[in-house]
């Protein structure tokens, strides 16, 4: 009987299949040259039938036979509508392409999109998503202006650049606080000294959209409490293209020099010969000149981009793109810096000048095969060679050394080449109506090299020039090599449960698994110039110093070399220092999203990582060598609430629990030399705990606008600082400062249409600003109990190190656009407040660096369908960047300088 009722309804089942007919088709998005436009609705008008077009804009749709009429529609876009016939068992193919417009926001339900380097489509994302996020595409990079990723981080809430470098604060937290990865996946730092790579080191060229996560999801590494900052390369998918960009640029500080005079024998491209001599000691090695070379401050940067599409049977597709770029600058500043004590006496008091040329080049190969709409593989080739520059000039007092009355007169010549490969292999699979498998795979390598690093120090007496002979390291040449090679990969399957009326799911079950193996070299050797009585009292020419400092001299006994092993009559002398590092972080994690009603959403998940590091040793500070040894398991749970109001109001909580490393090179027992101190590693470093706490309201008055505020707090257990510890040379180390320290704030964003004269014509304008408070614990006896040195803190308490209490980007653009052609400007400021540079030590005060403004203007116009112009003007207002040392009884000036004017023309041209 059973069986009968179950043929009887598999008949009835058949034969109402059989009077349906068939749609399919692909929805286009013509604003992006007739790319996919996945999760568009497709629906029948007067009924409740629908669907919604794949990741690959593609769709299906079975249908009864008869007249329909068939809408395409997708949120910010104009709908298109079609009358079709269709005869039962026949299958017709109903293609759209839509443009977008500026129709606020409704009830349309959009789980993810396809092209995310619109603005609209980003606020969209964040607008549905069921975690805090916060997106900066590449449509709003252009806009801007930006070149890099360093830079373009800096624009969102709440983020800051440091000055000269890549490095970024999020929420007042540095470094150490933060993680970078690109397509999911983590990528290796370029600075053994820091744990992020600089992220001006990747060119806006390669990226559809950056994220950054300033809340903790199960999905990411645990190592994390400020921010994670995730660059999403660009692809393509659509018609052929080829684009091709060149353009120029010059600092106005660098084109005022007569000369701006930088290292010799370095290649113009960024491509240099980078080995340590094998035995300097015994022979004279050396092929680059100490003298400088003069050249023209004007750079240049040229590239291109190209794409295309090709079909594959009858739904595979394959879709390749491809960047490559090249650009250099050139900078100059010129101001003053000191060192002073507690009682305002200074140790060194110089005027400065510095010249500085950088390079990079980038070059991405992208290919992603599409099986069928359901399975989907990608690979992702980056590589990308910077290079650095720098000829430093520093002229005055120096205590000991320099402190007469003419002073004395130091130049460290400074170069660094960082070349990073980045392999990647990415998979999506549907496989079935609730069953979808995510997973990745990357091998990547970084090579930093600092070869032939030159410092050379003088008195001044009498108009003449002598060597400094306090120390063999008065004078030295520098040689530094890090390599970093690290696998990850990550694999999740998700299953979609609890289906509803309209055919989404309820929710949705995450399992997961991601690991990370880290493999460090490094070694660093100084070649000390010891002086024969030849050169001690000699008057030389600071800028001629290849006349005695060369081959002739050395074989003369005018000078020899020794390391901090000794000299050439010693075995070991040549024994460089090293350290090696190994790290490995394997990671289980479990999450549910779940529609609890209409309005009510939650996240909840828990991640479980196994983290081991291991760092060795041989260096000045201990010749025997020695290796150090770290386990931690950590248990990190988070949560993330959702309130939908209405469809244009959402509530969001989020809390989660985090951890922070120590890094390979503040554990190893290592002492690096900078021109102004020493730093040295500290194997007593441990992790940190942090817990995070945030609360936001968002409101979308349309597609492309946004107002929201956030508050946030961060309670950190055991953080950890850079300090000058307590010893007679006022050596910089680690160390676990307190038991606690936190940060506190709120952020705010507006995006908005100011004036809108019609869809293709109107004024915007946005704001964002963080206003926060960060404040931790200084415990001398703490340092002191638990490391093999000590401190002694000026003052009990402090905020962190690089936050700033207030930051804010502003900006305001103009956008028309007819026919082919368009004309966008923007105009942007940026500012942030005060904040500490380093924590004040034995009665100094805290360095801090004081606010400042920056004003950029950018101009882009398409002249016609394939050709368009760029204008930049940058750092408009060109403030002074000073840093203050805020002793007990009195503010000193220990630096200022300015960065000087930047403008920039660009031509690109579309074949």
């Amino acid at each position: 009987m059973k069986l009968h009722v179950l043929l009887l309804a598999l008949l009835f089942t058949c034969s109402l299949y059989s009077q349906n007919g068939t749609l399919k088709g692909k929805v286009s998005d013509s604003d992006a040259g007739l790319a996919p436009l996945a999760f568009a609705t497709i629906s029948i008008a007067g009924t409740t039938l629908g669907t919604s077009s794949d990741a690959n804009g593609q769709y299906q749709l079975s249908l009864p036979s008869g007249k329909h009429t068939v809408l395409f529609s997708y949120l910010g876009y104009d709908t298109q509508s079609f009358g079709i016939t269709i005869a039962k068992g026949e299958t017709k193919t109903q293609s759209a392409s839509l443009s977008s417009n500026s129709t606020e926001l409704e009830g349309v339900v959009v789980q993810a999109t396809s092209k995310k380097a619109k603005e609209t489509a980003l606020l969209l994302d964040q607008h549905r998503s069921l975690e805090i996020k916060q997106n900066i595409g590449a449509q709003e990079l252009s806009r801007k202006g930006i070149s890099d990723v360093a830079a373009a981080v800096a624009k969102t809430t709440g983020v800051v650049k440091q000055e000269g470098s890549g490095a970024i604060f999020v929420r007042g937290l540095g470094d150490r606080y933060n993680a970078t990865s690109m397509n999911g996946l983590p990528i290796p730092s370029n600075d053994p000294e820091r744990k992020n790579i600089s992220l001006d080191l990747f060119s806006t060229d390669i990226v559809e959209y950056i994220s950054i996560d300033k809340t903790y999801s199960s999905r990411i590494f645990g190592d994390f409490a400020g921010g994670h900052v995730d660059i999403i390369s660009k692809d393509h998918s659509g018609e052929g293209f080829f684009n091709f960009s060149i353009g120029s640029q010059v600092n106005s500080n660098a084109v005022k020099q007569d000369q701006f005079l930088l290292l010799s024998d370095r290649n113009y491209l960024g491509f240099s010969k980078n080995d340590t001599p094998q035995d300097p000691l015994k022979n004279y090695q050396f092929t680059n000149s100490l003298n400088l070379k003069n050249r023209a401050p004007y750079g240049s940067n040229f590239g291109f981009n190209t794409g295309k599409s090709f079909n594959i049977g009858q739904q595979g597709q394959l879709n390749l793109f491809a960047t490559a770029s090249f650009d250099n600058k050139y900078k100059f500043k010129e101001g003053m810096v000191k060192s002073v004590q507690a009682q305002g006496d200074a140790t060194k008091d110089f005027a400065t000048k510095e010249y500085e040329y950088a390079t990079n080049t980038t070059g991405m190969f992208n290919a992603q095969y599409s099986l069928n709409p359901d399975h989907k593989i990608g690979y992702n080739l980056l590589y990308i060679n910077g290079s650095s520059e720098s000829n430093e000039e520093y002229r005055g007092y120096m205590r000991d050394l320099a402190d007469g009355a003419e002073g004395g007169f130091l130049r460290r010549g400074n170069y660094v080449q960082n070349t990073l490969l980045v392999n990647q292999l990415l998979g999506e699979h549907k496989l079935n109506e609730q069953f979808k498998l995510n997973w990745g795979a990357s091998y990547n390598t970084i090579k930093s090299d600092m070869p032939d690093r030159i410092q050379n120090t003088f008195r001044i007496k009498e108009g003449d020039y002598y060597f400094t002979t306090n120390s063999v390291t008065d004078n030295h040449r520098y040689y530094q090599n890090l390599n970093e090679d690290e696998v990850a990969g990550r694999i999740a399957l998700d299953y979609k449960f609890g289906k509803k009326d309209d055919l989404l799911y309820r929710g949705k079950w995450t399992v997961g698994y991601s690991s990370r193996f880290k493999n460090l070299d490094f070694q660093a050797s100084q070649f000390n110039y010891r002086l024969g009585n030849a050169l001690r009292n000699v008057a030389v020419d600071p800028y001629n110093l290849d006349a005695v400092l060369n081959k002739t001299g050395f074989e003369n006994g005018d000078f020899q070399f020794e390391t901090f092993l000794g000299d050439r009559n010693l075995d070991i002398a040549l024994t460089p220092q090293t350290y090696e590092g190994k790290q490995s972080i394997n990671g289980g994690y479990t999450a549910v999203e779940y529609e609890l009603n209409p309005k009510w959403s939650a996240v909840v998940g828990l991640r479980v990582e196994q983290i081991s590091q291991e760092i060795k040793w041989k260096t000045q500070l201990d010749l025997a060598g020695d290796k150090n040894t770290f386990e931690k398991t950590a248990f990190l749970p988070n949560l993330s609430l959702k309130y939908a109001l209405n469809d244009r109001n959402n509530f969001r909580l989020a809390a989660s629990k985090t951890y922070t490393l120590p890094q390979f090179k503040e554990r190893g027992l290592f002492m690096y030399e900078k021109a102004t101190g020493s730093i040295k590693g500290n194997p007593d470093l441990y992790p940190s705990d942090d817990y995070n706490l945030d609360l936001k309201w968002e409101f979308f008055p349309e597609n492309d606008e946004i107002f929201s505020l956030t508050a946030f707090g961060k309670y950190i257990q055991n953080p950890i600082n850079e300090i000058t510890i307590t010893s007679s040379s006022d050596d910089i180390s680690f160390a676990n400062t307190g038991d606690s320290g936190y940060a506190a704030g709120i952020e705010l964003e507006i995006r908005k249409n100011l004036f809108t004269f019609d869809d293709t014509h109107k004024i915007t304008g946005g704001l964002n600003a963080a206003y926060m408070r960060t404040h931790q614990e200084l415990d001398s006896e703490k340092v002191r109990k638990e490391n093999a040195f000590g401190a002694d803190f000026t003052h009990d308490t402090a905020s962190f190190t690089g936050a700033a209490d207030l930051v804010m980007n502003a900006d305001l653009s103009y956008i028309k656009e007819w026919n082919d052609r368009n004309i966008m400007a923007t105009i942007s400021y940026a500012y942030i407040s005060d904040r500490i540079y380093s924590l004040g030590s034995q009665q100094l005060g805290n360095s801090v660096d004081k606010g400042f403004g920056t004003l950029d203007f950018i101009f882009k116009t398409k002249l016609s369908e394939k050709l368009g112009l760029g204008i930049n003007a940058k750092n408009l207002l060109d403030p002074k960047l000073e840093r203050v040392q805020e002793n007990l009884d009195q503010n000193i000036l220990v630096q200022s300088y300015k960065l000087g004017k930047s403008f920039s023309l660009s031509l690109n041209y579309q074949f």
